[in-house]
């Protein structure tokens, strides 16, 4: 009788662990459960099979039609399947969902599951909006972001500088409420007033052709220096694989005077030793570690392209001289070998994207023939500055390379969007890998006070915690330390807050084997992690995967705690205090003023989620009464309000263009004044029967205009400068209009200077200057006089003069001057009868509370001078109301709130 076959016994399942996700029915993890996922097809296919079977619990309707694979990890006997999230066949941005399983004898056993499927989407998939339209309003929307607070921008001569150019990315649904459809577009050029390099992920509505969500792709490491692009295009085939020669063993000198060995290529072509390792992967695989000298090019000739005639760094013998080492090629040659070996020896990784790609060093780069200090990826490879007289090249420190390196690999495997939480996350894991590998390959103990520095070898002259750009042991916490800020700076927060999180992984590493904590967060970012996830999200992934990989009580309590020291606990956003008055909270807008007149305050606002096109809304500057809804619900995105107390006027942009619409605050029809094809430039003012605007036509022109009650067309203002990129913001104050100018003189000089216009007797009087200015900007006038901002010195660091001036233009007098310890970095300007009050960050890359947007109030005469509010964060485009009250959109919470305060806070020392 033949045996009969034994059957194994279907796996135990256990008490699901599940945790809800926020705002969907689809839970954000579930664990602790061994369900029969069957042997049929990959494992993609038994990923989704598994959430079919058990929709009771993840709630996903269709997962064969709405997740697509993205990829899978596998990991000895585990697999970890990425699926991506679709809405009716279109991307769901931050969208994924991951399956863990195990195999073993054919069979596949499923162990947990996490990650966001949002399942409130509702929203249709056709846009109204075509992509080309996408692409021009996405092209003006970074050009408004880089206009520097309606400062003058000199671009110098003509055709110097690349213009901005968008491509089209696809139709992508940003998972607010219902949905948000959206042409996503990459903008990329270079910035025409500071030459840095641009690129701008920009999400214009598909159905209004309004800017919703705007951040930019720049991965730098984060210093003094400038930006870079953050997603690349790969190297032509023959110029990012192994050519033809021998691997050969060579050596080089460090910039620290370390001789250390390289893997190199001989080319017989030429006889030379070339910067090529070909040696690492060899496993069947043609690419390379190569090294290429781009000493003669300029950053934006690098970023996001591979540029003409460049050659990997090579010498005529294997041992390379005094001009490798100082142009920071051995480090960067050497440095990249040993990121490599780190994620293939601990991790099992192959090179960056887990498949063997190429690893291209980009070393030696310029801004435009002066330093550039700072470091980047870009998607496809490595870009190095070039240092200067403090900095060394940014290739010359490991940690600085292994974090670059590690924006690869997070690229390549959780995708963490960069912005926000998610890119302090991503920052955070680029900063703890960068240094993991810095201080294993230097001996570094982990509890050496600069053990967790970042950056710390890059000064040639000061000491390594006066250089450092981060460090992890700062103790930073989100009850204390996280600073709010909107997406225009520091790409909302991603190096400001970074430490909170990388300082509880680095904690985590203090308490754990080095290795064991490596592969801790190395597990939760690449089997955990999604590209929206934040602190919260972060914490629960690092925990979860050290459950996976069974880690003692004791070293599970020491992960826990560590993130609790932080700060990183679910609702920790709830904690944040302010000194300020709330007026209207939460409002989800982007690329929005508000205004204050007449004891009233106007602002845009969406619902909760952020879903609805924008509405203008009203209220008593006191806070007293009910809010008035003052816009139409039509669909369009309504912007920039401004109000006299009496009237209100405001932007209302749809996919024909921009009306510049009116309405009495009392209540009535709502009255189109003009409209524009190509949309409205800096905020409107209005006074009485007067409106006065900057219209933009074609290529452009922007002309300084003005209504009056029965115009039917606008009278322009024939010497207000008529480039977007050249006006300085305008205000209005009984019947007067100050702006600012530029005249061109040739051979790129300019002539700036600031007007008033008094409409009643057509003459203009120009304000008096105590120098020759560089640059004028925002305007403010009032009963009595004229305030602007303007910079009359070259070699500073940009800081700016607040001028006042009597309306006759006669009394020019700084009331805060551009030197000295107190001058500020002005942008935006407001005034009442009794006090300035003035906008102003400093253009330090640093990253702290005190170099974000502050606003600082002044007397009218200079006298007095205090800060407005010593809230932590970003405060942002003031507006007068009287006496010494001001109302601003304030991001302290990690929200964009409209707040106030009726007097100054102080010093806030």
């Amino acid at each position: 009788m033949p045996a009969q076959a034994v059957t194994a016994p279907p796996p135990t399942p256990g008490p699901a662990e599940v945790v809800p996700g926020k705002g969907t029915s689809t839970p954000s993890l579930v664990g602790g459960i061994r369900e029969d996922a069957g042997a049929a097809g990959s494992a993609a296919d038994a990923a989704k099979r598994h959430l079919t079977e058990k929709k009771s619990r993840y709630r996903i309707d269709r997962p064969d039609r709405d997740l697509a694979p993205v990829q899978a990890v596998t990991n000895g006997a585990s697999e970890t399947v990425r699926l991506q999230q679709k809405h009716r066949g279109v991307d769901v941005l931050g969208g994924q969902y991951l399956v863990r399983m195990e195999r073993k004898n054919g069979k596949r056993v499923v162990t947990g599951a996490s990650g966001k499927y949002f399942t409130a989407l509702t929203t249709g998939t056709t846009p109204e909006v075509s992509e080309e339209l996408a692409v021009e309003r996405a092209v003006d929307a970074t050009l408004a972001q880089l206009a520097h607070e309606g400062f003058v921008a000199d671009p110098g001569d003509e055709g110097d500088t690349p213009p901005l150019s968008g491509t089209a990315r696809g139709l992508v649904v940003l998972p607010k409420g219902p949905g948000v459809l959206t042409h996503h577009v990459t903008v990329r050029g270079t910035d025409p007033a500071t030459r840095q390099p641009v690129l701008r992920e920009v999400y214009i509505d598909a159905k209004a052709g309004y800017p919703v969500l705007q951040y930019s792709g720049i991965k730098t490491f984060g210093t003094a220096g400038g930006g870079g692009s953050a997603s690349g295009s790969a190297a032509p085939a023959g110029q990012r694989s192994a050519a033809d020669g021998s691997a050969v063993k060579g050596s080089g000198v460090t910039f620290d005077g370390k001789t250390v060995e390289l893997d190199l290529t001989h080319d017989a072509s030429d006889s030379q030793y070339v910067m090529r390792d070909s040696a690492r992967m060899r496993d069947g695989s043609k690419a390379a570690i190569s090294t290429w000298d781009v000493r003669k090019k300029r950053v934006d000739e690098v970023s996001k392209q591979w540029p003409a005639d460049v050659l990997e760094f090579r010498s005529p013998n294997p041992a390379f001289d005094k001009e490798a080492t100082e142009s920071g090629a051995v480090d960067a040659h050497w440095a990249a070998g040993k990121v490599y070996d780190y994620y293939k020896s601990v991790h099992g990784r192959d090179s960056l994207d887990g498949r063997g790609m190429a690893i291209n060093s980009m070393v030696g780069v310029t801004n435009y023939g002066t330093p550039y200090v700072n470091a980047f990826w870009d998607g496809a490879k490595m870009v190095y500055g070039s240092g200067d007289t403090e900095y060394r090249p940014f290739s010359a420190s490991l940690d600085v390379v292994g974090h670059e390196m590690t924006h690869g690999v997070v690229e390549n495997s959780a995708d963490l969007v960069y912005a926000g939480q998610s890119g302090a996350l991503n920052e955070a894991i680029a900063d703890y890998f960068g240094n993991a590998i810095d201080t294993d390959a230097h001996g570094t103990a982990m509890d050496s006070p600069d053990a967790g520095l970042l950056g710390e070898g890059l000064c040639r002259t000061k000491s390594p915690r006066a250089c450092a750009t981060r460090d992890m042991n700062d103790g930073r916490t989100t009850s204390k330390s996280f600073l709010g800020v909107d997406f225009a700076t520091d790409n909302g927060g991603v190096h400001l807050n970074s430490t909170i999180f990388s300082g509880a992984l680095w904690d985590i590493r203090k308490d754990l084997n080095r290795t064991l904590a490596d592969k801790i967060v190395y597990r939760a970012l690449t089997e955990y992690m999604t590209p929206l996830d934040g602190f919260t999200e972060g914490r629960n992934a690092v925990i979860a995967a050290a459950k996976d990989l069974k880690v003692s009580a004791k070293d599970l309590n020491a992960v826990t705690r560590a993130f609790n020291g932080h700060g990183i606990v679910p609702d920790w956003e709830l904690a944040i205090g302010v000194d300020t008055d709330p007026l209207l909270g939460r409002l989800n807008t982007a690329n929005s003023r508000p205004g204050a007149g007449g004891g009233w305050w106007v602002a845009s606002k969406s619902n909760e989620s952020g879903s609805e096109p924008y509405s203008v809304w009203a209220g008593r500057a006191d806070g007293t009464g009910e809010k008035k809804l003052i816009s139409p619900n039509d669909g369009r995105y309504h912007v920039n309000p401004v109000t006299d107390g009496k009237t209100v006027v405001w932007e209302a942009n749809g996919p024909g263009g921009t009306d510049l619409l009116s309405r009495p605050l009392a209540g009535g029809p709502v009255k189109t004044l003009v409209h524009s094809r190509y949309g409205f430039h800096q905020q409107a003012k209005v006074e009485g029967d007067v409106v006065v605007f900057v219209q933009v036509f074609r290529r452009g022109y922007a002309p300084l205009g003005y209504l009056r009650k029965g115009d039917k067309e606008p009278t322009w203002v024939d010497d207000a400068p008529s480039r977007r990129d050249a006006i300085g913001q305008h205000s209005l104050k009984n019947g007067k209009i100050a702006y600012g100018t530029r005249i061109y003189k040739g051979r790129g000089k300019y002539e700036y200077s600031t007007k008033v216009l008094d409409l009643a007797s057509g003459k203009t009087t120009v304000m008096p200057q105590l120098g020759t200015p560089l640059n004028v900007g925002q305007t403010a006038i009032t009963d009595k006089y004229v305030f602007w901002t303007v910079d009359e010195i070259a070699a500073d660091q940009g800081q700016r003069a607040v001028r006042r001036a009597n309306l006759d233009g006669t009394g020019a007098v700084d009331i805060s001057k551009e030197q000295g310890a107190d001058a500020l970095f002005p942008g935006t300007l407001t005034a009442s009868e009794d006090a300035v009050t003035v906008w102003s960050r400093t253009p330090d890359t640093a990253y702290r509370n005190e170099t974000l947007p502050k606003l600082w109030q002044f007397s009218v005469d200079g006298s007095r001078r205090a800060r407005m509010s010593c809230n932590r964060g970003e405060q942002g485009l003031p507006a007068a109301v009287s006496g010494t009250q001001v109302v601003w959109i304030d991001s302290s919470t990690g929200y964009s709130d409209l707040v106030t305060r009726t007097r100054p806070a102080g010093n806030c020392g």
